[in-house]
């Protein structure tokens, strides 16, 4: 306790005086860069880690880094996390696991945990899932090798867990969240980062270039595949033009038809739905319109750039929904 107290006196001489400026921002509210959810193990400190300053990171600290599943414990993870990304519209998240994780080390004999402490044991059970995976798909496993296997799972176990969450998924799906795993070594000081295409842990650096969210486009892929016909040749992207911009102009050998079905789709690629029943509704109706108009006489090549237009609003309403 002494020598917290002399933090405390050296805190305020030489921190606080240092960073005055910074203190009095934060004084009047907080804008957290990144949620961290890592273990409570006393090895462990994410700002030292990542030499963040105060503010900078939105902290969940546990046993295990663990994340319950949506609706699955009344502790406040599910209520931290909602409020981050809610509130304080964090967009990125950092699942942190350790080397030498005592939770991990725990998974491995929850009989005795049951028996000595069954309040760890109930926690544990939020790790379930990386125990039987480990026990199921790496059985020669054992001691440290074990653990580390354990750690390395449970990282992405949990980011499953996360995206249990109405939160997390809804902004998942809008491109606004970006999960992250992490392992930290603490006898090196290395930190890993999972990497989900080639599904193994490499040095973080790699992930900094920017990445276009995938979701959003797997989304326009969906509706666009859904509810578009098929046509057979690509349209020249110099010959593109953006919704907002779009001309109700016509072939010259087009159709009274033709030229009706043109007028509908180009009011429908300026509307702007609210909801995601609107946005059906409305790719819906551009389905059925380029299927008549295809009846009229439009040429393949109009409609896929008709194609290419929905696929350019459908960012914009995803934006405009927020």
């Amino acid at each position: 306790m002494k020598k917290l107290v002399r933090g405390l006196q050296e805190f305020k001489q030489s921190y606080v005086t240092e960073h005055q400026t910074l203190l009095e921002e934060l004084s009047h509210g907080q804008k957290p860069r990144v949620l961290f959810i890592s273990c409570s193990d006393s090895r462990v400190d994410p700002n030292l880690i990542t030499q963040t300053d105060v503010g900078e990171l939105f902290v969940i600290r546990n046993a295990g880094n663990l994340v319950p599943p949506y609706g699955a414990a009344n502790g406040g993870e599910g209520g931290t996390i909602e409020y981050a990304i809610a509130a304080l519209e964090i967009d990125q998240v950092v699942i942190c696991g350790h080397s030498h994780c005592g939770a991990m080390k725990g998974l491995m004999k929850l009989n005795k945990l049951q028996a000595d402490m069954p309040l760890v044991y109930d926690w544990l059970q939020h790790a379930e899932t990386t125990r039987r995976v480990v026990s199921e798909n790496y059985p020669e496993s054992q001691g440290e090798e074990r653990v580390e296997i354990l750690v390395a799972e449970n990282v992405l176990v949990q980011i499953d867990n996360l995206k249990t969450y109405p939160i997390v998924r809804s902004r998942l799906l809008q491109g606004k969240l970006q999960i992250y795993g992490w392992i930290y070594h603490i006898e090196t000081g290395e930190v890993l980062a999972y990497d989900e295409e080639t599904h193994t842990y490499v040095p973080p650096q790699s992930q900094l270039v920017e990445k276009k969210p995938s979701l959003p486009s797997r989304l326009e892929q969906y509706l666009i595949s859904t509810h578009a016909p098929p046509v057979a040749c690509e349209v020249p992207a110099a010959r593109l033009q953006s919704a907002s911009a779009a001309p109700d102009s016509s072939p010259a050998n087009s159709s009274p038809a033709a030229d009706r079905i043109r007028s509908q789709l180009n009011a429908l690629l300026r509307d702007s739905p609210d909801s995601w029943n609107e946005v059906e509704t409305s790719m819906q109706s551009m389905s059925q319109l380029l299927e008549d108009a295809r009846h009229q006489g439009m040429s393949a090549n109009e409609a896929q750039e008709y194609h290419f237009r929905f696929s350019e609003q459908i960012p914009v309403w995803l934006r405009q929904m927020g």
